[in-house]
């Protein structure tokens, strides 16, 4: 293969003189990455130049034999394509060029325009740093790798043996110059199209002659010390660690780094290659098992996925031990992929194998809830209102229509009654109703400044206005259009009012427009305007969440019949405020919790009676025992196991309704089926009757000219992890999806769509990376051994004065403060989060996000660099032959 002979020179002296040399190809990322920006004159300019030690033009002139004007000029190209770096020194600028990385490569990917002119280059740098680093990884010892942890020093304020190289206030305040620019590694993946959503802006510093020389060529600005920790704090907001370039000696450092594990490639020793060790700080952290709630906050921002939530529940049986993973001190490491990580960026995992808190698992949103019910129990209301927005921004409304899948997996169930989850929410939510202790969360991404990208929200119910508050609290200003004149899709519209009142949703959604959410009612995109114009108008982003608005006929002669109405469009009409009027008798057809509503609203307007039939038999009607109890205390009359035959018309109005005895659901494949006894039929007689078989899509044109596809049940086709559709621009979410689920579903889609949307809106950013497989697995309540736990009462919500069928408001009352305190204490408190010590790095981000002091840091070591010179190949080498012998030596050990 052909190549550049004086490139070639250039990159061959930068590995031998680095000591790394191990020879080099032109198809190797050292001559390819210098291929396209460094010409013939530069690098023969460059041969005058010496690794880490300063050098006047005038002295890189006598040794490759040049003018000093003509070496001058060169030598400032090197340093605007990042090659070369520049000290000062009694006003005269001198020339050196660092190691490969960290230096020369993170040099060449800060200058944007020439990354964003040959892409390639953040390919070589990814190359680099994964193929160089096979050897290297497993064979230096803690505290002496070319990249280091440092902790968050409000973790390691108590430790009684802190060392000066520990922390970076030490750093940032001898520094005499400090500067700020892109993140390399996040830039490198952008360009190769594998961001993960954690940006490159503003992310690194530079620290004294490499500051200096990084903002002269322009690539970084300067800024004071001051605003050198604003930035490590908005690191530590966004889950970001701290590292150091540690190729100077202790206390010395050339950069300091704000790096996530989806993208930086310094954490990717830790997790690809499973070497912990090059990297780690002096510490690590610790779980104080009886304070910690499983809330998963420290979990979900570890970024190399030390941490998982287990259990602390006693067993009959001994649970076995958290597997830890291998270190390379103990295995033949070097050349053998067998034992890395190779799928680390899309196979995080946030449960041990024998899996934690039922309550937190079965959750299609996955609330901390057994964190919410301690600072409930502490009288911590505000925060634990703030700790279950970070997962729901509507407890308000869950507490109220939410069908409480915790409650099904509570363990406290299997004892004697469930936690009253829910109700214990809605008592925290409740601060929530009053506008001056209401929760507004801040802005929280890693530039503290508002994202310009616009992005349209279609719909506003649970899932859409979900999308719209996460992305809202990321710093983007969404834009929600409504078809209909009031906002809440199906939780104004669609729940009456004695479930949900509408001053609650108002309230809940009042907390969206202080964020800043802008909101468009009225407007039927397909037709006031279409997704093509919004493009036009800037648009980025597109999430349709439009529910399912229509309602699914029965199929049966007569249903046309005056008489005969959409049971959801009945109860539209109600919330809308319209005077509805049921004079005689009504017979609603379903049995689910929507056929509920409409009956006991039926009721309300006016029914001289109310019966309701469905194909379910009596005991397993998909409404559940409380509905179902609360209709037949207001004289609903319920029969099952009925399907409906025949609309009775006369004179062209409905008067009844004809049902066959319904004796199966499924055939004999388990498919939905019904199977009737013909001959055993009866006639309901009926003035009103209200349709509540299921909903349908209704979508009108919004879709039109995109590339969506609509497939099965006239649903919207989209990726159920990221909900992308087949136009890369649109996503989708919630019942148009999926088909009816429950509002908490929906809010679970909304969350993760709102977290492609921000990913979706930047240049390379990959939907995938980084993201938890969502494979939640509740521990083994077979084997928990309750048997020390004392029964106790599940409390009781209270009911206000009123005959409930004369009112359209809800009569169930809050919980009172004392039955929050006796039914927090019910809590079991099943969950805890376990750490795997050989993966953790000791960077301390989990103790910034953990509300109950559960986990802390403690140093193991006491490390620090000893100096690039003195770590290759000396140090090296010597843990190389060390790691030799244990390994021949451990298994006659064993024998």
């Amino acid at each position: 293969m052909a190549f550049r002979k004086s490139i070639m020179k250039m990159v061959t002296k930068v590995s031998v003189e680095s000591g790394t040399y191990l020879g080099i190809k032109p198809t190797d990322s050292e001559y390819m990455i210098c291929d396209p920006i460094v010409t013939d004159e530069m690098a023969e300019v460059f041969m005058g130049l010496k690794l880490r030690t300063p050098r006047t033009a005038e002295e890189v002139a006598k040794r490759v034999k040049k003018p000093v004007d003509y070496c001058t000029e060169q030598l400032e190209e090197l340093v605007r394509v990042g090659i070369v770096r520049t000290d000062i020194e009694n006003g005269v600028i001198r020339y050196f060029f660092p190691i490969w990385v960290p230096g020369i490569m993170e040099g060449i990917l800060a200058n944007e325009e020439q990354c964003n002119k040959y892409p390639v280059l953040g390919e070589c740098f990814e190359r680099y740093t994964r193929e160089r680093t096979a050897a290297l990884a497993p064979n230096l010892p803690v505290g002496q790798g070319l990249m280091r942890i440092m902790p968050v020093e409000e973790a390691i304020q108590n430790s009684e043996r802190v060392a000066s190289f520990d922390e970076l206030s030490y750093l940032i305040e001898k520094a005499e110059y400090i500067s700020v620019g892109a993140c390399s590694c996040r830039r490198s993946r952008r360009l190769i199209g594998e961001g993960c959503g954690h940006l490159e802006k503003d992310m690194c510093m530079y620290l004294n002659r490499s500051a200096k020389s990084m903002s002269d060529a322009g690539h970084h600005r300067l800024i004071t010390k001051e605003e050198a920790y604003e930035i490590l704090k908005r690191a530590e907001d966004n889950g970001l660690t701290h590292e150091i370039n540690n190729v100077e000696k202790a206390g010395d450092a050339e950069a300091i780094c704000n790096c996530c594990g989806c993208s930086c490639y310094s954490l990717r020793i830790a997790e690809y290659f499973k070497c912990p060790d090059l990297i780690r700080s002096n510490y690590v952290s610790q779980v104080d098992a009886d304070k910690c709630v499983a809330c998963g906050q420290c979990v979900e921002n570890c970024q190399v996925n030390a941490l998982r939530l287990g259990q602390k529940l006693c067993t009959v049986n001994p649970l076995p031990e958290a597997p830890k993973e291998a270190m390379p001190q103990d295995t033949p490491w070097m050349f053998s992929s067998k034992n890395w990580a190779l799928d680390y960026r899309t196979a995080r995992k946030e449960v041990v194998d024998t899996g934690s808190a039922p309550c937190k698992m079965s959750c299609p949103a996955h609330l901390p809830v057994q964190g919410y019910i301690k600072l409930a129990a502490q009288g911590k209301y505000g925060e634990a209102l703030e700790l279950i927005k970070k997962n729901n921004p509507f407890p308000a409304i869950c507490g109220r229509v939410c069908n409480r899948r915790c409650e099904d997996a509570c363990s406290r169930g299997s004892l004697d009654e469930p936690i009253a989850i829910d109700e214990i929410k809605k008592f925290i939510a409740e601060q929530d109703m009053k506008a001056e202790h209401r929760y507004v969360p801040p802005m929280i991404n890693q530039t503290g400044q508002p994202y310009p990208e616009k992005i349209a929200i279609i719909g506003s119910g649970p899932a859409g206005l979900t999308c719209a508050y996460y992305l809202a609290c990321k710093g983007y200003t969404p834009t929600v259009f409504e078809k209909e004149d009031i906002l809440g899709g199906m939780m104004t519209l669609g729940i009456p009012n004695f479930r949900l009142e509408k001053d609650v949703v108002k309230s809940e959604i009042d907390v969206l427009k202080e964020l800043g959410v802008e909101f468009k009612t009225g407007v039927e995109v397909g037709k006031d305007v279409t997704i093509a114009e919004l493009k036009e108008q800037g648009y980025k982003g597109f999430y349709v969440a439009i529910g399912l608005q229509g309602t699914r006929k029965l199929g049966i002669e007569g249903e046309d019949a005056e008489g005969v109405m959409s049971g959801l469009e009945f109860v539209k009409s109600v919330n809308r405020g319209e005077k509805v009027k049921l004079d005689g008798k009504v017979v609603v057809i379903g049995g689910g919790n929507i056929a509920a509503d409409i009956a006991r609203t039926a009721v309300r307007c006016g029914a001289k009676s109310v019966d309701m039939y469905c194909l379910e038999n009596y005991d397993s009607m998909p409404m559940g025992v409380e509905d179902r109890d609360e209709c037949e205390a207001e004289g609903i009359k319920i029969h099952g196991s009925w399907g409906p035959s025949e609309i009775v018309v006369k004179d062209n109005k409905a008067v009844g309704v004809k049902f066959k005895e319904c004796y199966a659901l499924t055939d004999g494949t388990g498919k939905f089926n019904p199977a009737f006894k013909e001959e055993n039929t009866c006639v309901a007689d009926a003035d009103f009757i209200m349709v509540c078989v299921g909903q349908c899509s209704d979508m009108g044109n919004v879709l039109e000219g995109t590339n969506c596809v609509v497939g099965k049940g006239n649903l919207v086709e989209a990726d159920g992890f990221t909900w992308q559709t087949a136009d890369p621009d649109v996503f989708a979410g919630g019942d148009i999806v999926t088909g009816m689920k429950f509002c908490i579903d929906a809010i679970a889609e909304g969350k993760e769509a709102a977290i492609s949307l921000h990913r979706h809106v930047h240049e390379g950013q990959n939907l995938y990376y980084g993201r938890p497989t969502g494979d939640y697995k509740p521990l083994d309540l077979d084997n928990a051994d309750l048997s020390s736990y004392d029964r106790a009462p599940r409390q009781k919500p209270g009911v206000k004065k009123g005959k409930s069928t004369s009112t359209m408001k809800d009569l169930r009352e809050v919980f009172t403060e004392a039955q929050i305190q006796k039914e927090t204490d019910r809590c079991l408190g099943c969950g805890a989060t376990v750490v795997d010590t050989n993966m953790c790095v000791g960077c301390g981000i989990c103790t910034t996000k953990c509300k109950f002091d559960a986990i802390s840091l403690k140093k193991v070591h006491n490390e620090g660099s000893l100096g690039y010179e003195k770590i290759i190949p000396g140090i090296m080498g010597k843990t190389l032959a060390k790691r030799a012998g244990n390994i021949v030596v451990k298994p006659f050990k064993k024998a």
